[in-house]
């Protein structure tokens, strides 16, 4: 069970480990519910492009899809991967924080120095 709840997680990031699939799962994140001529207009992407990836969320069950008269309409499946990509954000900015403190560190031991 523990070898198939680790195969299911590889897969998900494997998906998202595009950045345009992260930008699409956070614009959806953030917009609930969008048509698909709204994603490659606010992405700034290729009509094509954009159906490429969102094939491949939709395979790994990441988004899904609403036909409503001509307009396909995409949505989070779940909104739990919303908040992981949050947490990741959070991961980021931790890092980033103990990235200034070293460099602050250096900074001061340097001018302590001379």
């Amino acid at each position: 069970m523990q070898d198939r709840l680790r195969r299911f997680k590889s897969e998900i990031f494997q998906a998202l480990a595009n950045p345009t699939r992260i930008a699409i799962v956070e614009l959806l994140r953030d917009e609930k519910e969008v048509p698909v001529s709204t994603i490659y207009e606010r992405l700034g992407l290729e009509q094509a492009n954009v159906s490429q990836h969102l094939a491949i969320l939709r395979s790994k069950q990441i988004v899904t899809g609403r036909k409503k008269g001509n307009q396909v309409f995409y949505s989070l499946r779940d909104p739990i991967i919303g908040r992981v990509l949050n947490l990741m954000q959070q991961y980021f900015q931790s890092q980033m924080n103990d990235t200034l403190k070293v460099f602050r560190n250096m900074d001061t031991e340097v001018k302590s120095s001379k």
